[in-house]
């Protein structure tokens, strides 16, 4: 990023991200070594493919160029620790939140030119009858407020900026409310607020107000299971997905060039039958898909998308192909990140 000019805004950038960052080391072998963990609790959990989407570290996606970043909390099994869920599938019992915030703040420390922003939302169906209680939200509050957060985070509140306001600093995309505890602490917490009572489940195009005072809107795609029938091939729901997703890109590089667009590449349709895990939709199935999956159809489309605003695009499993992430950096260059008429 340090290339691009302080002035330039954010909403005016190509920032690829990672959806359900967290995932990246889920495996068999993960839920065996947590298995004394999840038994507590009679956890049930289904095959690892269907919660893992990513298979890199989030430091190495820091540095494959990675800016935004998913990321699914929950209380762990004890309900006294935030840590990281997708489903009822549990990341890690020792990585907490706190930690991985640490982490960002470490790196940010060596990239100072860099800006990360980080989408932060409370993951249901982890253990039975867990919520989003006054607990959790308060853990929240408090790690999203220490000191050492309040020094990385960017104090700005209900707005985009510009990247020179953002550099060595994260971002916050707030998608959690905050209603267990008292008002003024939703208030005071900085960062742009995408409630998830107005983020619409499943929706192609979602258009979503996250400051009524200004009519800040953003533009978003989360088409994440197609609707395809239950008994529907992984190249219907591929297909059914990468014309969602192109659509909305289109979208982004051609309407409301002051708005941001937030774009999910990201899918899996389980309830099929056979189940489309993830990297099934994102990498494809082999013969079954002979061109591959939504990734590897992206690259075409892409390559036409040349000095376009296309906004935050989500992958699963990012690095595959390799030239993804380095071609959607391309397409934007320092001087082409203004307003298009």
């Amino acid at each position: 990023m340090k290339s691009y000019s302080d002035d330039t805004l954010v909403v005016h950038l190509n920032l690829p991200g990672a959806h359900d960052a967290d995932t990246w080391n889920y495996s068999l072998a993960t839920q065996q070594s947590l298995a004394h963990v999840t038994n507590l609790v009679k956890l049930t959990e289904f095959d690892p493919a269907a919660y893992r989407c990513q298979d890199s570290s989030m430091l190495n996606m820091l540095n494959d160029g990675i800016r935004v970043f998913d990321l699914r909390y929950a209380f762990d099994v004890t309900n006294t620790t935030l840590v990281f869920w997708h489903g009822p599938g549990l990341v890690s019992e020792t990585a907490t939140v706190d930690d991985v915030l640490y982490g960002f703040y470490r790196w940010l420390d060596d990239h100072p030119s860099e800006a990360i922003f980080l989408s932060i939302q409370y993951e249901g169906g982890t253990i039975p009858g867990a919520s989003q209680d006054a607990g959790v939200q308060l853990q929240l509050y408090n790690a999203l407020s220490s000191p050492a957060a309040r020094h990385y985070i960017l104090q700005t509140t209900g707005s985009f900026g510009t990247l020179g306001e953002a550099r060595g600093k994260i971002t916050l995309l707030k998608r959690f409310d905050l209603d267990q505890i008292l008002t003024a602490y939703g208030d005071s917490l900085p960062g742009v607020h995408f409630s998830p009572a107005a983020w619409i489940d499943n929706s192609p195009n979602i258009t979503l107000v996250y400051n009524t005072a200004t009519g800040g809107a953003a533009y978003i795609e989360d088409y994440y299971q197609p609707l395809t029938p239950s008994d529907s091939t992984a190249e219907d729901n591929i297909r059914w997905k990468i014309n969602a997703t192109e659509a909305h890109l289109q979208m982004a590089a051609n309407t409301h060039p002051n708005s941001l667009f937030w774009t999910f590449a990201s899918s899996t349709n389980l309830a099929n039958n056979p189940p489309i895990t993830p990297a099934i939709q994102a990498l494809g199935n082999g013969s079954l898909t002979p061109t591959g999956g939504v990734n590897e159809r992206l690259i075409p489309f892409l390559r036409t998308m040349m000095g376009k605003r296309l906004g935050i695009v989500m992958f699963d499993f990012y690095n595959t192909p390799s030239d993804l992430i380095p071609l959607f950096l391309s397409l934007l260059p320092p001087n082409a990140s203004r307003p298009q008429d």
